[in-house]
């Protein structure tokens, strides 16, 4: 194999790779093993005809596709090793000839990495953010542990209220007939919580246990069932039951409950404790995100769109595997959605731009500022990823071969790269 490099315009290359004839008969080769079985021809068994009968029959192109794929996949790897070149893009295939008893060539266009002129990068001025927690932050924390821990009572002595939860049967009705997913029975439903469609749960305020009434409705007009969208229907519903939720009192003892202190004051000392410690955390952040983006404003760097568009493929295909872990398919999000997976690429580009900025700017930062991590430091991460997943470290060590090291010694510069541009940032009130 021999590779040729053209550099061309904003960052990109074109590797044209000659890969000898007899490896390209090797291929063709195993392309006709592959599809043999497949292939019959009159006065041959299936899975018996010889390769130069089906050339003739059918041109040797037939087995040109396989070849290709097998050929690529194996040699443009090489190609791109022997480059020299930091490639950040799939590569763009071209064939350029395929014919038996000529060698194979052909292209492979890519994005380089850019170059990055930094602009100033310490010093940079941040907006100043305050971390102080007011005692109503401090109050509605303790609230949502209070509602987390109510407890629901049923109430038989008055009407449902705003916020109660209604134990209904139901069925809707469309010009008298009834329609799928209409019907339930013993459903609990919080009023004011909007879940229903239209004005439905405010219908069933003032009603009372036993009650059996018709509620008047119409589908919004963007409806997931758009046999249903924009029309009128008339559900019949009776009330079972209603609940209210029970607070517990704010005491010792509800602070005993919840949490590992003795006395209300305690745990509530602890609550400003742990919002002060995520304003600090959300400050930070903030921080950094306003320190790195004014840097990449002030930096130089051409992006070849080939780059954007490889980083945002590798966000979709974050986001499918994110979606099948909670059992949802990508088909079913993009039916479920209405969008498409070139809509959500359109979508992500602006963030993958961004990422794309961000790490060539840190990188170009930790090169700058000559940031070293050493093999302890690695060995260091790699103690704490242990603990993290509760192995043993040197197990841990065994595992991790050296690129899986190397990216981590990049990842840990860059890190450095972030808490340097973090801690020489000039805070400034607004």
């Amino acid at each position: 194999m021999s590779v040729q490099v053209e550099n061309l315009e904003k960052n990109m290359a074109k590797l044209t790779i000659e890969v000898p004839a007899e490896e390209l008969e090797k291929a063709i080769q195993n392309a006709y093993m592959k599809q043999k079985s497949r292939i019959s021809l009159p006065g041959f068994r299936k899975g018996k005809v010889p390769r130069h009968m089906i050339e003739k029959m059918y041109g040797p192109e037939i087995f040109y596709e396989d070849a290709v794929n097998e050929l690529v996949s194996q040699e443009y790897p090489k190609a791109a090793d022997e480059s020299g070149l930091e490639i950040v893009s799939r590569p763009e295939i071209g064939v350029e000839q395929i014919e038996k008893g000529k060698s194979f060539i052909f292209t492979a266009e890519v994005a380089v990495k850019p170059e990055v002129t930094l602009g100033k990068y310490l010093g940079v001025p941040v907006k100043k953010t305050d971390v102080a927690v007011t005692e109503e932050e401090t109050d509605a924390e303790i609230e949502k542990e209070r509602e987390s821990n109510a407890r629901m009572i049923t109430v038989e002595d008055r009407a449902v209220a705003d916020g109660d939860t209604a134990v209904i049967d139901y069925e809707g009705f469309m010009d008298g007939e009834t329609f799928e997913g209409g019907k339930g029975e013993n459903h609990s439903l919080v009023i004011g919580s909007h879940t229903f469609i239209d004005n439905f749960e405010e219908q069933l305020i003032g009603k009372n246990t036993g009650d059996e009434l018709e509620v008047h409705v119409t589908f919004p007009e963007e409806y997931h069932a758009p046999e249903l969208a924009g029309k009128p229907a008339v559900f019949q519903v009776k009330i079972n039951e209603i609940k209210t939720k029970e607070l517990p009192d704010l005491d010792d003892e509800f602070a005993q409950d919840v949490s590992e202190f003795d006395t209300l004051a305690e745990y509530r000392e602890s609550v400003v404790k742990k919002l002060t410690e995520r304003k600090e955390n959300e400050a930070r952040h903030a921080k950094e995100e306003e320190a790195i983006q004014k840097i990449i404003e002030d930096s130089q760097m051409e992006i070849p769109d080939a780059m954007v568009d490889t980083q945002t493929r590798s966000m979709v295909d974050d986001f499918a595997n994110r979606m099948a872990q909670q059992g949802l398919g990508m088909e079913q999000y993009l039916q479920f959605t209405g969008s498409t997976v070139e809509q959500l690429m359109e979508q992500m580009k602006p963030d993958a731009l961004k990422r794309i900025q961000s790490g060539l700017v840190l990188e170009a930062i930790a090169e700058a500022e000559h940031i070293e991590i050493s093999d302890e430091d690695v060995n260091a991460e790699i103690e704490n990823m242990a603990g993290m997943y509760n192995m043993e470290a040197d197990k841990l060590k065994e595992m991790i071969g050296d690129n899986e090291k190397e990216n981590m010694k990049k990842d840990l510069a860059i890190q450095k790269a972030v808490d340097l541009i973090v801690e020489k940032a000039e805070e400034q009130a607004e």
